[in-house]
């Protein structure tokens, strides 16, 4: 394993800026086509269906994201466990890991999907809260989303070894493959098949298979000595739980991030109906675009403070979070203005036609991103407690701006303030969720400066 050694150790050695450039620029090029290819179906729907096709897709989501939630859960989980153990050297256990993560990213979003294929019709009347005009492109999209839903799960929770194993770029070939298939599928089946909003969903599932496959290939392939062997899927429950307990901080902010979309969808429906639903889905696939530099900075982060935490080299630990924390505050603020300025750009994309939805996708937009500017440190504050494996810090964070704050937001302001309520609710909890991340981060910026680790 000597090349992959060497491309690993450099985590220790090589220039933080530069490092951080290497890791970041492929995961946010990557997660930036992760995001469009998630919103191409909507756009593609908007233009090809109507209004009540993007509710469909955004009463859709929280089920989907409970998916993406239990591949987040194993996937982050076990590979900021692999970070660390390369930084301690310890490499005979990485592979075992690696099995683990495989067996369990089967085990548990499969439960997942079962349960919700038997109970499907109920989970989105009563919980995904979908309107009798809503449900039936609801179910439509979601019934195949769900027979495909364990390659969308597999796929992103294997990438992330790929990139920690010293192959940024190969990591963001996976997602840019998956991007593009969807893009060049969504039109022909939507439009050219007639298929409407089962076209969009089928998209989607083979593009998600597809990018298994690739990252399937890649373990197989000359770039790594790493391999999935049978006998290290044999779970062991030490080993499970410190999964499970790394990965549970992203696995419970997605997880509040479904309960938010579900509690929102149903606000929206009881203070603005079908078209207030309609304009919170296409804002919220224009903002989780300007969201993604983020991602793909904690993604390239994670290995390179996992690694060095480690390696006991706080000074990088330290350096790397400082300059993850400068680039996210820059991407974030830069769309924040473009937001402001230009939101009917945006919402044109989805609907061409002047009226209540264009209306209201400007207003939401314009007061959903009002303190973008600062949510790049609270993200990134976040992703540090993960990537250095406390995961109480680390979850309390990932809580506090989803369920701690948003979701008690959500339901007193909008009594006292209709549908504007639900809207303001969000940069409320954005403010309350940046105190709390600087009071843990203070403490803990004065533990590495010097060179002790509670």
């Amino acid at each position: 394993m000597k090349q992959n050694d060497n491309r690993t150790d450099r985590l220790g050695t090589e220039r933080v800026g530069k490092l951080l450039l290497d890791f970041s620029i492929p995961a946010i090029i990557g997660m930036l086509v992760n995001a469009i290819y998630n919103i191409v179906d909507r756009i593609y729907v908007g233009q090809g269906v109507d209004s009540l096709g993007i509710a469909g897709i955004t009463v859709a989501m929280p089920l989907m994201m409970v998916i993406m939630a239990s591949s987040m859960l194993i996937g982050i989980g076990a590979n900021s466990l692999f970070s660390i153990r390369l930084g301690q050297g310890r490499r005979d256990e990485v592979e075992k890991l690696m099995g683990h993560a495989l067996a369990l990213l089967f085990i548990v979003p499969g439960i997942v999907i079962v349960f919700s294929l038997i109970f499907l019709d109920d989970i989105i009347v009563h919980i995904l809260g979908a309107s009798e005009t809503v449900f039936p492109f609801a179910k439509a999209y979601l019934q195949i989303i769900l027979y495909g839903g364990i390659f969308s799960a597999m796929g992103p929770g294997i990438n992330h070894f790929i990139r920690s194993d010293g192959h940024p770029r190969t990591s963001m070939v996976t997602q840019l493959i998956g991007a593009v298939i969807n893009i060049i599928l969504d039109p022909i089946f939507i439009f050219g098949f007639g298929w409407g909003i089962a076209g969009a969903a089928w998209a989607t599932i083979i593009s998600q298979f597809i990018s298994f496959v690739w990252v399937m290939g890649y373990f197989n392939s000359r770039h790594t000595q790493l391999r999935f062997r049978l006998r290290n899927m044999k779970l062991e429950l030490k080993l499970v739980l410190n999964i499970l307990a790394i990965g549970f901080a992203p696995f419970a902010m997605q997880l509040a991030m479904s309960l938010v979309g579900v509690l929102q969808n149903h606000a929206l429906n009881v203070y603005g109906g079908d078209i207030a639903v309609s304009a919170m889905g296409i804002g919220f696939s224009i903002m989780i675009v300007f969201f993604m530099p983020l991602m793909g900075l904690n993604q390239g982060a994670q290995p390179i403070i996992g690694y060095n935490y480690g390696a006991k080299k706080y000074d990088r630990v330290l350096k790397t979070y400082k300059w993850a924390v400068i680039a996210g505050t820059i991407f974030i603020t830069l769309g924040f203005l473009i937001i402001q300025i230009a939101p009917k750009m945006f919402i044109s994309l989805f609907s061409n036609e002047e009226g209540p939805l264009m209306e209201m996708g400007i207003y939401c937009l314009r007061i959903s991103t009002l303190l973008f500017p600062i949510l790049g440190f609270q993200i990134l504050t976040s992703n540090y407690f993960q990537a250095i494996g406390k995961p109480i810090q680390g979850t309390i964070l990932s809580l506090s701006r989803q369920l701690l704050l948003y979701i008690p937001l959500l339901t007193l302001l909008p009594r006292f303030f209709g549908l504007k309520g639900v809207f303001f609710a969000m940069p409320a909890a954005d403010f309350g969720a940046v105190i709390m991340s600087a009071c843990f981060m203070m403490k803990e910026l004065k533990w590495l400066k010097a060179g002790q680790i509670s």
